[in-house]
């Protein structure tokens, strides 16, 4: 199985952190390959962003489809395109957010998200009514540091995400804590070890191993998105200028 992980910003120092972490929870059958978008932001962190990245989001769908991968994770918590590229390809597209939010309502009641900036807050509480899994959703807790920032001082981001974890379970009553940072994740099991020193037990998710790992179960079990829901449009094709030095508009069926 090859599962193509797109990096939707123009950022590369994330690629090989995330690379290795996915790589190392794969099975032992996965290849994982990933796709820096050529131009966007370099951090997603507003409905803005999200909407500048969707058309190189689906342009790299295309793309891993044409490289033959089984699966696609577009790794960022807000999820940009995903739903667009499951009208776009036909292997199976998940986010982050999707997979992470509906995992966490099956281990609890109720569930938090931590996420780097407040400007994400929102689009979360947005994502989780789009997704269905609303009621359970309890809060959503920023750690007040741009994503890109994080990986400057990983003790000091660590001792954050702790904090706000711990604050959401005693404070919101959440169940379950959902780590949305992707692109600097790797810290689930870290943020959980703190957690039980405190005497919390709770379940801590990494959104984009959850993905992963869903991805893989979906690809085993033969499955896709629903053309009843993810339909495509016949005939529609669309263009967009390409990155700065490269050559003419592509089209995109």
């Amino acid at each position: 199985m090859h599962l193509r992980v797109i990096n939707p910003t123009v950022s590369t120092e994330r690629e090989a952190a995330t690379l290795a972490l996915l790589t190392g929870a794969a099975a032992s059958g996965t290849r994982v390959s990933a796709a820096t978008l050529p131009a966007g932001v370099a951090s997603i962190e507003s409905r803005r962003d999200d909407a500048l990245v969707t058309p190189w989001v689906l342009r790299a769908a295309r793309e891993a489809e044409a490289d033959r991968c089984d699966a696609i994770l577009v790794d960022d918590m807000l999820d940009p395109g995903v739903h667009a590229a499951r009208e776009v390809v036909d292997v199976p597209v998940l986010g982050s957010a999707e997979a992470s939010m509906h995992l966490a309502a099956t281990l609890g009641h109720r569930f938090a998200v931590i996420t780097a900036t407040r400007s994400t807050c929102d689009p979360v509480i947005e994502h989780a009514r789009r997704f269905g899994v609303a009621p359970k959703l309890t809060s959503t807790r920023s750690l007040d540091i741009p994503t890109a920032e994080i990986g400057r001082d990983p003790e000091a981001a660590l001792a954050s995400m702790a904090r706000c974890a711990r604050a959401a379970v005693e404070l919101d009553g959440a169940e379950v804590i959902v780590l949305g940072l992707t692109g600097v994740g790797g810290h689930a099991p870290a943020v959980s070890a703190r957690l039980a020193q405190d005497g919390i037990d709770v379940p801590v998710i990494d959104p984009s191993v959850t993905a992963l790992r869903m991805l893989e179960s979906i690809v085993e079990m033969g499955l896709r998105s629903s053309r009843r829901t993810f339909a495509r449009r016949p005939g529609a094709t669309s263009s967009w200028p390409e990155p700065a030095g490269a050559g003419d508009a592509r089209p995109m069926v």
